[in-house]
């Protein structure tokens, strides 16, 4: 089969993903929905073992890696454009899914990243988290703020990936990017972070942050005065922090609750919906963590509507709530009311709205 046809195609057709699945035609992932190849045959198990040794191109360790675990991680470089593969099995046949960096990074501004986050970055100490759920964006929103720093203030920028994904040019701040895996710069995140702390970073970023031990060495990391900015694999902002203390034994959630409240931030949690102009709309959620929340996340008992409450009735604070962020959108008549109400629950729809009445009555006064 003609592999370089395919991601030839995935190129031009600006596709986010590449998924090669047995039995099925290849399918590309554009604007969220996936769209097959018509031209291409259905996929054989044999094909599916020549994109298997495509992708690992004879390289032993990485073949070492698939038959033990199963799943395997890798990037590779194709035409000046980064693609990152993920393989795993499916009743012991391959399946490959490819994501297509993108050789431009988009700019902070275009993205529709919030001011408050690039003002967060100018701190000197504590936690920023960058959240969603899987394809909503994290990676580049991430890498934005990376950019940001790098062209924007003079530090040390230590990065941890799995796999590396944009590659970064030191500018005004020096820039470090080191792998995560086995046989890689680093064997895992956890220990890459403990490592960070004696390679004198100012800002220590992590790819994903997802298990006990990679959260308490970034604490550790913040506790001892550096700004780490990760992100998670959660859809709220309130959420986040639920999920930040469920990763430890009930007898050490107190006392993660008071580190949290103390060096955590700024939490932003993204969406993604394909708006009115068929193009991607970055629906963000924005929670700084003053007085109020820190002491919603310090309470015994951690109440997640409370912390969605804090987060909506704050926004002088730099607060963005989620409703406030579909009710803006749908002003902009960037995204269907439909749309809106869909990301939020029923019983929310009232408050929606009248947030929407709001905004049309201050854009009147205008």
């Amino acid at each position: 089969m003609n592999i370089d046809k395919i991601l030839d195609e995935a190129i031009t057709s600006d596709a986010s993903d590449i998924h090669f699945v047995c039995d099925n035609k290849p399918r590309l992932r554009i604007a969220k929905k996936l769209v097959p190849i018509e031209d291409s045959e259905v996929l054989t198990p044999e094909d599916m073992s020549e994109i298997y040794d495509f992708l690992v191109k004879g390289k032993l360790d990485k073949d070492e890696i698939f038959n033990n675990t199963r799943k395997l991680d890798l990037s590779f470089q194709y035409k000046e454009i980064r693609i990152r593969a993920n393989i795993s099995l499916a009743e012991d046949i391959p399946v490959c899914t490819l994501r297509i960096i993108k050789k431009a990074l988009p700019s902070y501004e275009t993205l529709g990243i919030p001011d408050i986050v690039s003002k967060m970055t100018y701190e000197t100490q504590g936690l920023i988290l960058v959240t969603g759920k899987t394809n909503s964006g994290k990676s580049t929103t991430l890498n934005a703020i990376i950019n940001y720093i790098n062209e924007n203030q003079n530090k040390k920028l230590l990065i941890l990936e799995n796999p590396i994904e944009y590659k970064h040019q030191s500018k005004k701040s020096l820039i470090v990017q080191k792998e995560v895996g086995k046989g890689k710069d680093s064997l895992s995140f956890s220990d890459g972070v403990k490592n960070s702390l004696r390679e004198d970073c100012d800002i220590l970023v992590i790819g994903e942050i997802r298990d006990k031990e990679t959260m308490q060495a970034s604490i550790q990391m913040a506790e001892a005065g550096h700004l780490v900015i990760g992100t998670l694999n959660t859809k709220a902002c309130a959420e986040t922090i639920d999920r930040i203390i469920n990763f430890y034994e009930v007898r050490e959630q107190n006392t993660v609750k008071y580190m949290l409240s103390s060096l955590l931030k700024l939490v932003i949690s993204q969406r993604l919906l394909i708006g009115t102009d068929n193009k991607l709309v970055l629906v963000p959620e924005v929670m700084v963590v003053d007085n109020l929340i820190a002491s919603i996340i310090k309470k015994e008992s951690l109440n997640v509507s409370e912390i969605e409450d804090a987060i909506q009735s704050n926004i002088e604070k730099g607060n963005i709530g989620l409703i406030n962020s579909l009710a803006k959108l749908f002003i902009e008549d960037k995204i269907t009311l439909n749309q809106a109400k869909s990301q939020i629950e029923e019983k929310n729809w009232e408050i929606l709205n009248r947030t929407l009445m709001q905004l049309k009555i201050q854009k009147g006064r205008q």
